[in-house]
């Protein structure tokens, strides 16, 4: 019979084993690949309204003038990387969960063509605007 109790274990220490998964693979990509080649891929959100495409890239630590931005067909591809700060290189690692390294997003765009309006970051954030042509 499972109880509350036994489900909340269960719930646990699954979360536990998808996090060290995670990290697991984050690290030995980064160790065992060249560093052009993406470690990983920041999540987005992506808004459309009037013909405005409102796109959120979570990058906290990344100024917004160092991603490169290239629209190819109807895919906006995001790159650049994410270094870890230099007061953090030394000392024990107790937790690390935020991706490093060289990272690409590739956005696959709604029907249209569309260009780049503005570009601002917020809040770890950068923030994407592109309007509809025609």
């Amino acid at each position: 019979m499972t109880t509350p109790i036994h489900t909340a274990l269960l719930e646990t220490a699954i979360d536990a084993l998808e996090r060290a998964e995670r990290l697991h693979r984050q690290f030995f990509r980064l160790a065992g690949q060249p560093s052009r080649t993406p470690v990983w891929e920041p999540p987005i959100e992506v808004f459309e309204h009037d013909g405005q495409l409102a796109i959120v890239v979570a990058l906290p630590g990344v100024r917004p003038d160092q991603v490169n931005l290239t629209l190819e067909g109807g895919t906006l591809i995001v790159v650049a990387e994410r270094n870890l700060p230099q007061g953090f290189a030394v000392g024990a690692v107790h937790c690390m969960e935020i991706p490093y390294g060289r990272f690409e997003r590739h956005i696959r765009l709604p029907a249209g063509h569309f260009r780049l309006a503005r570009r601002n970051a917020e809040h770890g954030c950068l923030l994407l605007e592109l309007e509809r042509l025609g």
